[in-house]
């Protein structure tokens, strides 16, 4: 799917289906922005105030939504803590100065279930796949980083896991700090009996990824 790229007076938005998890915060938040079930045109930047879109593109949690600003104002940048947040039944979201693949971004949510389409993307299967995972695991014993930002690399490993190199909190899905790392990896094959990290099962399960 290509990007959608509508201007408007102050700011472009550009729309990436690919990467969108559908969590509706877009069509909630300002209907009169993203207007859903309609022929046509459905982004209508006009309809908000710059800030207004960037506070939109901010609160979606796969990236789908980027702003470029036309007013001179500041342009999104990575956070001040580069964190993975672990959704309860469902995918990783990450806010950091990423790199997946070739792809550059601030924020994503990546497959943990193994069954999406788009991997390492979340897409939405999780759903029908009916995949359980917490998204609360226990607290790990780790020391707070030198440095909580910066670049974070993921590498989706052949027919394995993710391999996260940068600094990294892992949180859980009510803002508990589960673990600090600089290196780990982390499940996307949905069999691991220690989730969200890779414990060896996408051999045994023959995930292909």
């Amino acid at each position: 799917m290509a990007v959608e790229i509508v201007r408007g007076r102050d700011a472009v938005v550009h729309f990436d289906g690919h990467l969108c998890i559908h969590s509706r915060g877009c069509v909630l938040d300002r209907p009169d922005v993203f207007v859903p079930n309609v022929k046509g045109a459905w982004i209508h930047p006009d309809a908000a105030a710059v800030e207004d879109l960037e506070r939109l593109a901010h609160n979606c949690p796969s990236g789908a939504i980027r702003i470029e600003r036309l007013d001179g104002g500041p342009e999104e940048t990575a956070p001040l803590v580069n964190t993975a947040r672990i959704r309860e039944n469902g995918p990783l979201a990450v806010n950091a100065a990423l790199v997946v693949g070739e792809h550059q971004a601030t924020r994503a949510t990546l497959c943990r279930c193994g069954a999406s389409a788009n991997k390492p993307y979340c897409d939405g299967s999780h759903s029908a796949a009916g995949f359980t995972a917490t998204g609360e695991p226990a607290t790990q014993a780790s020391e707070p980083l030198a440095a909580r930002n910066g670049p974070l690399t993921v590498t989706p490993l052949t027919n394995g896991p993710l391999r996260v190199v940068g600094n990294l909190e892992v949180v859980s899905g009510t803002g508990r700090t589960v673990n600090r790392v600089t290196e780990t990896y982390l499940c996307r094959c949905g069999h691991s009996g220690n989730k969200p990290y890779c414990d060896g099962s996408h051999k045994r399960a023959g995930f292909v990824g």
